[in-house]
């Protein structure tokens, strides 16, 4: 067999591949323009779940609060609206800070990706997977399916998945009629709802609800969310 027809075979197959990699990651970002995910990979790698279904209590766009909005934003991605999946800036800041202060800086998107797809981890596949994702999903979906996924699929509690199931358990009411407070508390435990608990607040989650009602009002107020 000649280099040439090796050659030839490599590229071929290496063309194949991609090709086949490409439709996976269409089939895996596409359909969240028209579908729901019944299930994701946080929830079924969480132990204390036995059996969920997200659709059961999914809240479409229009039917939840804009304070909900408006406080996610606020607490985990200002620039949001802006952006194309990833924020650059933070990114840098964070990588300057010494490890022990390091603050994340992964946007909505990219937080949406890891819940719905990715393994735990830190490796270098991981983050790589997680980047092409991300940016797929900003070139099929627009940012209030965005917001509406990862509302409806993150965990605000222990075992507690999606703002339909968390509006009702939390506080008696459905996601369109939350308040300014109740959203901004919901929001204040996303860094790490295992710990920081909407049903028992600590000091910190009162002060991280106040800074984000700040934040929110910095910002501009619900109107804010028309730049989406």
């Amino acid at each position: 067999m000649s280099s040439y027809f090796r050659l030839k075979v490599i590229v071929k197959s290496l063309l194949i591949l991609f090709l086949l990699f490409l439709c996976l990651t269409v089939f895996l970002s596409l359909p969240l323009r028209w579908v729901n995910p019944p299930i994701t990979a946080f929830v079924l790698s969480d132990d204390n779940v036995k059996s969920f279904n997200l659709r059961d209590k999914w809240a479409v766009y229009s039917d939840i609060s804009p304070q909900l909005f408006l406080a996610v934003i606020a607490a985990e991605d200002q620039k949001f609206p802006g952006h194309f999946g990833f924020d650059f800036e933070s990114l840098k800041k964070a990588l300057s800070e010494k490890r022990s202060k390091r603050r994340g800086a992964s946007t909505i998107t990219q937080q949406l990706v890891k819940n719905l797809y990715l393994w735990p981890g830190r490796s270098i596949v991981r983050k790589g997977v997680e980047a092409w994702l991300t940016l797929w999903l900003e070139v099929f979906l627009t940012k209030e399916r965005i917001l509406e996924l990862y509302v409806n699929v993150v965990e605000f509690g222990p075992g507690i998945y999606g703002v339909g199931t968390a509006s009702e358990k939390f506080y008696g009411v459905s996601p369109g009629r939350m308040n300014l407070f109740q959203a901004s508390t919901l929001a204040a435990v996303l860094p790490n709802p295992k710990r920081y608990l909407v049903a028992t607040p600590s000091d910190y989650v009162y002060d991280r609800a106040h800074d984000i009602r700040q934040s929110m009002r910095a910002l501009g107020g619900v109107g804010y969310l028309k730049e989406l």
